[in-house]
């Protein structure tokens, strides 16, 4: 599974997700136009319409280009420089094409399925 993020009509970054329930949950709600948000100096964040479950998911050791999912507050995170882990961070995926740009990502984005 692959999702592309774009702002604009720019294709920004294209993430690879792994097989986790959470991941599987994500995509199947995409198409979506959401705002995404600044948060801390490392990461990018936006919130899903609905949940995402977290069992079979693994837990996010993240860096720069991992996508995450922080339960606790229900919010997909988009790491531009390293982090590492946290109680309730789950891994989505990573960052195969366009991971330095996440910093620059600002506004509404439309995150679609895509192809690698």
């Amino acid at each position: 599974m692959h999702i592309q993020v774009q702002a604009g009509n720019e294709k920004i970054t294209v993430f690879e997700l792994n097989d986790s329930t959470a991941a599987k949950e994500l995509y199947a709600q995409l198409p979506l136009t959401i705002k995404v948000e600044d948060y801390s100096s490392n990461e990018k964040i936006f919130y899903p319409p609905k949940k995402l479950g977290t069992a079979n998911t693994p837990l996010a050791d993240a860096k720069a280009g991992t996508l995450a999912y922080f339960a606790p507050w229900g919010n997909v995170v988009m790491f531009y420089d390293k982090f590492g882990s946290y109680k309730g961070l789950y891994a989505l995926g990573e960052a195969i094409r366009g991971g330095e740009y996440i910093s620059q990502i600002s506004g509404t984005i439309k995150v679609e399925k895509s192809e690698p």
